[in-house]
Parts: C-alpha cells; sequence; structure tokens
C-alpha cells in the first residue's frame, strides 16, 4: 500500500524541523535571560512587575523604613539602600567608582565611598555653595573637570582619580539669575540649575522659569525659562533655546551632541477650548489632571518650546507624541503669538510628573537588555487629583528615528495606591561599574541601588 503525501518529503521535514526550533526557542525564554539571545525580536525589555522588599541594613533602617518597604521592580532585579542622606538631589559616579551627591539644603556636595559589606563612607567633598545641584564630571586635554552647579553660578574642580575632597575650583559662569537677583525680591521658584556638556567642550545651562507662567521671564537678562550655551571656560555665552518652563536633566544622547531634556511643565491651566461645555477661561480640575502634559523633548539651537504662550496638547491622534500646541489662555488667547511656529514636543509625560534626572544608559554597565534606552525620575506630582509620578520611567531607544519609545516602568511603588500614602521621591539616576542603577530620593533621604542577576 502506497503513502500519499500532502506535501513532498522534504517539506514535511522542514516543517518538522520548524516545529522542533520554534519549540527550542519558547524553551530558551524561559531558562535563558533574554541578553543572552540574539534573537531582536525576543530582547523585549520587562517593565517593573514584581513587588520586591527593600533591603535594608539595620544601621539605615529608620524611617520610612523602620517598617517594611516594596517596590516593583522587573524580573531578576533587587533593590536596596546604599545610603542614607537627607534631601539628595543630583549624582554622579567618578571614574574610579565614587559616587557625588548633590544636597542643595546643606549647600553641601558630599563623597559616598563603598566600604565592602559594612554601610558606605559619606563624607563632605565640597562645601560652602549655594544650593549646589547638578554635578558633571567632563575630560578636556586629558584634564578631567567635575562641574557642579549652583543657583547663581557654575564651578569646576580639576579631579584627580582618588579625591576626596574638591581641589582647584574655578568660577567658569558668574551672575546667574537666582532668589538674591535683585528685581526677583526674593522670589525665584525654580533657581536650581541643570547642566551638561557635549563632545565640542560647549557648557549648557538650564535657567528655569521664576514662576509658573508668567512674560517677566521673557524678556528678562538672561532669559529665563531658557538654555544657554557657553565654552567649557565659561567664555561667550549667548541664548541655545527658549520656551522650557523648568528645563532639567540636561543629557547627550551618547556618541551623538543631540541634547534632550525633561521639562516640568505650567501647573493650573486654564480650559483653552471655546466649545459646549462653557468652560473656556476656567480652572477646572479635570483638566488639570491631564494637561499640559510634562515635556521630553530634543532641544535644538534657536529652538523656541512654546511656553508660557502655547501648551502642548495630548489629546489628538499623535496622543504624546510631535503634540500640536493649543494657546494659553492667560497670555495667548488672541494668538498674537504664532503656536504653530513653535518646536513640538517630541515625547509627553503623563501631566504633574515632574521629571528631574535624565540618563541613557547607552555605554553603560547596565544589563544590556535595557542598555538601549534612557531612565527619567519621576519625582511626583503635587496638585493632581490623583497622584501620579513616583517612579523610575524607562523608555527604550529607537536608533533609527532617535526617538524614545513606548514609556515603561523600571522601578514604581514609592506612593501606595491604596492609601494615596508618599514615601519617596526618586530624583536622579546613575550606573555604577557594576552596572547597578543607583537613584537618589530627596524624600526619604536615600540612594538605592537597583541590581540585576542573571537567572
Amino acid at each position: 500500500m502506497s503513502i500519499v503525501f500532502p506535501l513532498q518529503p522534504k517539506q514535511w521535514l522542514g516543517r518538522i524541523v520548524s516545529a522542533r526550533l520554534v519549540s527550542l526557542l519558547a524553551l530558551l525564554t524561559t531558562v535563558m535571560p533574554f541578553e543572552a539571545l540574539s534573537t531582536p525580536a525576543l530582547a523585549i525589555p520587562v517593565g517593573a512587575s514584581v513587588d520586591t522588599k527593600v533591603k535594608v541594613s539595620n544601621t539605615m533602617s529608620y524611617a520610612p523604613f523602620n517598617i517594611s518597604r516594596y517596590l516593583k521592580v522587573p524580573p531578576n532585579f533587587s533593590i536596596s539602600v546604599y545610603a542614607r542622606i537627607d534631601k539628595a538631589r543630583f549624582i554622579a559616579v567618578a571614574p574610579n567608582g565614587n559616587l557625588l551627591v548633590s544636597q542643595p539644603s546643606t549647600g553641601k556636595v558630599l563623597i559616598v565611598r563603598a566600604n565592602g559589606s559594612k554601610d558606605p563612607i559619606i563624607s563632605d567633598f565640597v562645601t560652602g555653595l549655594s544650593k549646589p545641584h547638578d554635578i558633571v564630571f567632563h575630560t578636556i586635554n586629558k584634564i578631567t573637570y567635575i562641574y557642579i552647579s549652583e543657583s547663581n553660578q557654575i564651578n569646576r574642580f580639576i579631579y584627580k582619580s582618588g579625591d576626596i575632597i574638591a581641589q582647584n575650583r574655578q568660577v567658569v559662569v558668574a551672575g546667574l539669575p537666582d532668589n538674591s537677583t535683585s528685581e526677583l525680591k526674593g522670589a525665584y521658584g525654580h533657581e536650581l540649575k541643570n547642566i551638561a556638556l557635549d563632545s565640542n567642550h560647549k557648557l549648557y545651562v538650564s535657567i528655569a522659569s521664576t514662576c509658573n507662567a508668567c512674560l517677566a521671564d521673557t524678556v528678562s537678562n538672561p532669559r529665563r525659562g531658557a538654555i544657554y550655551q557657553y565654552n567649557a571656560d565659561g567664555t561667550n555665552p549667548r541664548l541655545f533655546a527658549q520656551g522650557l518652563r523648568n528645563a532639567e536633566g540636561l543629557a547627550f544622547v551618547p556618541g551623538t551632541n543631540d541634547l534632550w531634556v525633561a521639562v516640568n511643565n505650567r501647573d493650573n491651566i486654564a480650559y483653552p477650548f471655546k466649545d459646549a461645555t462653557n468652560n473656556y477661561g476656567k480652572v477646572i480640575p479635570s483638566y488639570v489632571d491631564n494637561h499640559p502634559p510634562e515635556e521630553f523633548t530634543r532641544v535644538r539651537d534657536g529652538g523656541n518650546y512654546g511656553w508660557p504662550f502655547c501648551n502642548p496638547n495630548p489629546d489628538t491622534s499623535n496622543q504624546s507624541y510631535y503634540m500640536p500646541f493649543d494657546r494659553d489662555y492667560e497670555f495667548n488667547a488672541d494668538g498674537h503669538v504664532n503656536c504653530n511656529g513653535m518646536d513640538k514636543i517630541i515625547r509627553g509625560i503623563q501631566a504633574h510628573s515632574a521629571p528631574l534626572g535624565l540618563t541613557f544608559l547607552q555605554n553603560t554597565n547596565f544589563p544590556s537588555l535595557y542598555s538601549s534606552g534612557v531612565v527619567l525620575g519621576l519625582h511626583g506630582s503635587w496638585n493632581r487629583q490623583e497622584k501620579t509620578g513616583y517612579k523610575i520611567a524607562y523608555f527604550p531607544w529607537n536608533s533609527k528615528t532617535k526617538i524614545p519609545g513606548k514609556q515603561i516602568d523600571l522601578v514604581s511603588g514609592w506612593v501606595v495606591p491604596e492609601t494615596q500614602e508618599v514615601w519617596g521621591r526618586p530624583v536622579d539616576m546613575a550606573v555604577d561599574q557594576e552596572g547597578n542603577l543607583l537613584i537618589s530620593d530627596d524624600y526619604s533621604g536615600s540612594i538605592y541601588k537597583l541590581s540585576y542577576t542573571s537567572p
């Protein structure tokens, strides 16, 4: 008796082999870390999904860690408290592995040194500063500098590996506006300065707004709600971009001179539409909750990003990408400022999330599954009916389009959903030499260490 094959024997063999390969790949994805697989389609970053107890040594287990605390992290990650530092803000890892932490409330930058299995050693790196904030290491002609911003100026210190006290201070930019500026009479809502340096040794300084939304900042000298560019030694200042209410976390995409910023957008926006709701010009809490979105965008030379005249609108078919602008009711109801002429915001983030630190993970030792991406510290809302933020957001990076992909929560849980209790507010992130993500928290007064263990 003959056997009839609907397909030729070679085709049957091919199907059997294909089926075996599919089964093998399915098995590999369950028993091997994603980063061990070379197929891009399989290498999908996993977000925060595992409730994980925060590890804390007995010596650091005071409030809020006097009770067990849990954060959501991705599978195969753990999180611990590395150090306790009151009101810790921006951080930077030194070339030798030490950690620098700014403490604006005390006028200090602290240095944190590993101490084996014991708690790290914390000491003063530099004191007597005016609200120090951002910290950047940068090398010029084989000399490594530490740039540290103050509210009224930018300093740099010559750094030699192992330095535990700041050396050879130079003031490179002086006279920046802060609450001591006479015309402001002590009122400056966002006086802390953020900085970045590019591969051409240009220094970028964010001079944020004094207010929620106002006209005075758009005509001041220097312009506020803006970014200025200088030579690395502080010479040749010029306006680089404007219309950025409070640009934090300035950072360049590694290997490029593409400057990206995270922007804290305005509060209490008035409803901008004349429609059947009859809400035009009113401050409606349900509208304020989601408008305008925070901004995560590339900044170009000469760009204008709208504030305070134009607000990005996330409610169109574009959703959070390249959003069109609405006229601001308070300052541009008549349209005298052309919102169509503004630079569109590339990526919107949930309103009132308060993004601060911005860290690209490329060229770091962070797990390779995540290392083609960027993290933002979402400090959290103060004026939203239901709290939002209080997390580390991760965005995979599209190397072809050169823009961030869909937001994924990397670490969350600093606000308890059931009670709305807030016990931590993340600020900034840095990757250490071992590939751990260090996270500062100015509310609990902590530095966390997010660590990956290959299964």
